[in-house]
């Protein structure tokens, strides 16, 4: 899907403009958000050349990889524009970060070990795996009431 963003400060209130040869899940969705004005719920990702919307509650972890942020859920990997601290900002406390490139979905931890070096491993529901740094280790500790 082809998506234009045009910004102006001639207009009074924002609106959008759907062009398409088919009414999918997709879209019904996306025009739902933008009605409502509730869309602090949702995330806009793309996977190759498609976009999808996701519910933060689907995430199972952000990690920066090749200078880009990816999102893993359940049913694949996708990208997002937004740099980590500001995906970070508007994340509940569900969220917390583990690392200077990563933030992981409590709700989607399924075990955590000591590591190496004062550090400690975490794995998610879907098998996905990572460090816990010894800098973010305090805050996630906090976030678990440990």
């Amino acid at each position: 899907m082809k998506v234009n963003l045009f910004v102006s400060r001639d207009i009074e209130e924002p609106y959008a403009d759907i062009h398409t040869n088919e009414l999918t899940d997709n879209i019904t969705k996306a025009m739902s958000i933008l009605e409502s004005d509730e869309s602090s719920g949702m995330l806009a990702v793309k996977k190759g050349s498609d976009f999808a919307l996701l519910e933060f509650s689907d995430v199972y972890m952000f990690r920066v990889e090749d200078k880009q942020v990816k999102v893993y859920t359940e049913k694949g990997e996708y990208q997002i524009k937004k740099p980590l601290y500001q995906v970070e900002e508007t994340l509940t406390s569900d969220f917390v970060r583990i690392s200077k490139t990563t933030i992981v979905n409590l709700k989607k931890v399924e075990r955590v070990a000591p590591s190496l070096k004062g550090m400690m491993f975490i794995q998610l529901k879907n098998g996905l795996k990572d460090n816990i740094s010894r800098k973010y280790l305090p805050d996630f500790k906090q976030a678990l009431d440990l």
